[in-house]
């Protein structure tokens, strides 16, 4: 996120103000006139920017001081029939007897002897 909308905004919004007081005390009417009809519609940018700022710097800070989940095997595998994980996909799973989703049709599983590895 970079900080440089909310530097440019207030600094033209701060330079507008000065110009604007400048030309008031100076009485060089005209210069107030339009120094001051667009003071607002900058101290406003500038406002809902420094929000927005504050905002996402406090959901970075929220973020990160959440505790990192521990990472979970993917697939286990033992006699020929494959337990789902959490991060295995909804299509994998297959309904048991009872209706309970979690393990996957022996006839799905995929067919490896005893000696081969998973890679």
């Amino acid at each position: 996120m970079s900080h440089r909308p909310l530097a440019l905004v207030s600094v033209l919004a701060a330079g507008d103000y000065l110009l604007w007081n400048w030309s008031l005390n100076g009485n060089h009417d005209v210069l107030a006139l339009v120094s001051g009809l667009t003071l607002p519609p900058l101290a406003i940018a500038c406002i809902w920017l420094f929000a927005l700022s504050a905002m996402r710097l406090l959901a970075h800070t929220v973020n990160r001081s959440r505790p990192q989940a521990r990472r979970v095997p993917e697939v286990r595998v033992s006699q020929g029939v494959r337990e789902a994980t959490p991060s295995s996909g909804a299509s994998d799973l297959a309904e048991g007897e009872d209706g309970e989703r979690g393990l996957m049709a022996p006839a799905e599983a995929p067919s490896r002897s005893r000696g081969e590895l998973a890679a």
